[in-house]
């Protein structure tokens, strides 16, 4: 298999699909567990083999069980499988295992991933393979992939380092952690968009019936003149729902929720579930000519600027397809998964949630992060929602649409579900938070900044890393981020803007902030607090001390973001040099902070200038950890070439 891969010709309409239209994607890996996330056209029969690093020793070779997998039809030509494999013989640590996936379409012949997917194949190969770690000794990670973003994609260059690793085991990752914006449901390019709608037509993919909204179903809302550029006007004109339509400040409009980018924002569960095929899996785009609809002279414009970085997004696809077959990627959502601003106030909440229309685009996102993320971090902790979507789709194969009592009945369970979060028993144990449905609430003023968690679930955090000796934590909004900019949205809040400058951050909620400083201050805190985050568009690294506690635990701030996407240039440098100016150690602002109890040392990315602190360049970030959990080396691997090594101040050469 050849490493300059390109995504093959479109398939002609009247010719058959092809048995899988995406993955597999490899999710949690153990020794003796094994769980696989793939997408096909058809009622598949799959057959599992495993193979020794020397492809000669057969580790496990058998057709799964039903019990092995849970098959959900979303389409006439679209089927969720959704692998878990209990072993019955522990596989072994630190060694490649080949595997492979046999489909067998009902009447025809088996066929293996080498004629179904070859891009997935490592060059000189005939399959996939993985390797289960005894320890994370290096990782992945990183956050906010906007496929139409010009940066170039981050997972590119996750495929890349595997490729260059080859059969060197110790060179290896020892997984992937996506920390949040895996898809942008509520910021999408008019191509993707117009993709969408073509995959879900390919597909048959199921429709739905849209209570409250100005148009009746999904049927309608495809064919509605507004549906490119203009989905703000298809939600409700209603006095009581002002809040969702518009928002105005300083002469810009937010339509649609609060996202001043979602003139595009997804509707339909059809849609989501088509935008993540889309966005994972280079045969969904083989299936469909993508020609633009018609529109006015500055949207096609706009259409046209949109297109050229979608065909670069898509060019890179067969690469992001075989990194995501051959590293265990864990994912946990951030708000553009679900919409900008999710939960973010009490106040948003109440909005959002009492109208069945704007509850209906939350609930359907949920219900594709459910199917598409959601359940391969811990597939145990979703076994009594999965019946509920068996429900759902049982209905619509008679007649193609999802049952509105059964959609509506799910996406009520959906947000009352406290269980999104998950830990991995690993060597350091790995802890990833959900910090965007168990908020801390405001009972006093409800358009305030929730906090990220509440003390319920920060109870539950501090119990599962008590005593450990070392502990990795994904938290998707950094836990110590930029002052300045903490700062900014603390001012726009207190203006009764909150919405417009995304202000959520750790530190926002004291009730939040106060718990979270006393966890560290626990005796019983890990020595070792490795925080991987994302959500920023920028990356750095901070070394956090306690004050007045020699013995106190040492923890790391890193910070990865985007995959593909990046801040603005011009302002991120002014508010880096803004923020090394009024919070020196030597002003006074910082005796006012949340943070005083904390000594915090920012490490500088290498090839800036003098003193700047955060690194803008789209890619993905890679931590090494000793036997003790502590970093040794903490780099941005660039998307495009290069990378770039945090050092402290006294490695600066």
């Amino acid at each position: 298999m050849p490493d300059d891969l390109t995504v093959p010709p479109v398939i002609p309409s009247d010719t058959a699909l092809p048995p899988v239209l995406s993955g597999p994607v490899l999710r949690h890996v153990t020794n003796q567990r094994l769980v696989l996330w793939l997408a096909g056209s058809s009622q598949l029969a799959l057959r599992l083999r495993l193979t020794g690093a020397d492809g000669t020793e057969v580790l496990f070779d058998q057709r799964l069980a039903e019990g092995d997998v849970h098959g959900i039809r979303i389409g006439e030509h679209a089927y969720l499988y959704l692998v878990d494999l209990a072993l019955d013989a522990a596989l072994p640590l630190d060694t490649r295992i080949g595997y492979d996936v046999g489909v067998t379409a009902e009447g025809g012949a088996e066929s293996w991933i080498k004629d179904w997917a070859p891009h997935l194949c490592p060059a000189g190969a005939t399959h996939p393979n993985f390797v289960i770690k005894r320890r994370i000794d290096q990782l992945l990670h990183g956050s906010c992939r906007r496929p139409h973003h010009p940066a170039a994609d981050g997972l590119v260059r996750v495929d890349e380092e595997l490729q260059a690793a080859g059969d060197d085991v110790a060179a290896r990752p020892a997984l992937l952690l996506m920390s949040g914006d895996q898809i942008y449901t509520d910021d999408v390019a008019g191509p993707m968009l117009r993709a969408i709608h073509g995959l879900i037509g390919r597909l048959g993919l199921y429709g739905e019936v849209m209570a409250g909204s100005v148009v009746s179903d999904s049927e309608a809302l495809f064919s509605d003149p507004n549906t490119y550029y203009h989905r703000e006007r298809l939600l409700p004109q209603t006095q009581s729902n002002e809040a969702l339509i518009e928002r105005f400040f300083g002469g810009v409009k937010k339509p649609v929720f609060t996202t001043s980018s979602a003139h595009n924002h997804l509707i339909s569960l059809a849609e989501v579930l088509a935008m993540y095929l889309l966005v994972w899996s280079p045969v969904c785009w083989r299936l469909i000519m993508v020609e633009p609809p018609e529109l006015p002279d500055d949207e096609a414009s706009r259409y046209q600027v949109e297109q050229r970085c979608i065909d670069q997004f898509v060019s890179g696809l067969p690469r992001v397809a075989r990194a995501m077959a051959q590293l265990p990627c864990y994912m946990i959502f951030d708000d553009h998964d679900v919409t900008d601003d999710w939960n973010l106030s009490a106040l948003w909440e109440a909005t959002t949630y009492e109208h069945p229309f704007s509850r209906r685009i939350v609930g359907n996102a949920l219900i594709g992060y459910l199917l598409c993320q959601g359940w391969g971090n811990n597939p145990s902790a979703f076994a009594d929602l999965l019946p509920l979507v068996d429900s759902l789709t049982s209905q619509a194969q008679r007649d193609g649409t999802l049952n509105s009592e059964h959609q509506d009945a799910l996406v009520d369970q959906l947000l009352n579900f406290e269980q999104w979060h998950y830990c991995l028993q690993t060597s350091p144990r790995l802890v990833v938070l959900d910090t965007r449905t168990r908020r801390w609430r405001s009972d006093t003023a409800r358009g305030r900044p929730s906090g990220l968690m509440d003390w319920e679930a920060l109870t539950e955090f501090q119990q599962t890393i008590m005593g450990e000796q070392a502990v990795i934590v994904v938290s998707p909004a950094p836990m110590f981020g930029v002052k300045l900019i903490e700062a900014i949205q603390r001012i726009f809040t207190y203006c009764g803007k909150p919405l417009l400058v995304d202000a959520e951050n750790w530190m926002a909620h004291r009730g939040t902030a106060n718990v979270l400083l006393n966890i560290f201050g626990h005796s019983g805190t890990p020595n070792n607090f490795v925080i991987l985050s994302g959500d920023v568009h920028y990356s750095f690294v901070y070394d956090v001390l306690l004050r007045h506690k020699p013995n106190g635990p040492r923890i790391w701030q890193i910070t990865s973001s985007g995959i593909k996407n990046e801040f603005p240039e011009g302002l991120l440098e002014w508010l880096d040099r803004m923020n090394r100016w009024l919070y020196a150690p030597w002003s006074p602002l910082n005796w006012f902070t949340k943070r005083r109890r904390m000594r915090i040392t920012p490490r500088l990315p290498a090839g800036r200038e003098a003193g700047e602190r955060l690194w803008n360049n789209s890619g993905i970030g890679l931590v090494v950890l000793d036997e003790q959990g502590a970093p040794t080396d903490i780099r941005q691997l660039n998307a495009t070439t290069g990378e770039t090594r945090f050092a402290r101040k006294k490695e600066q050469k």
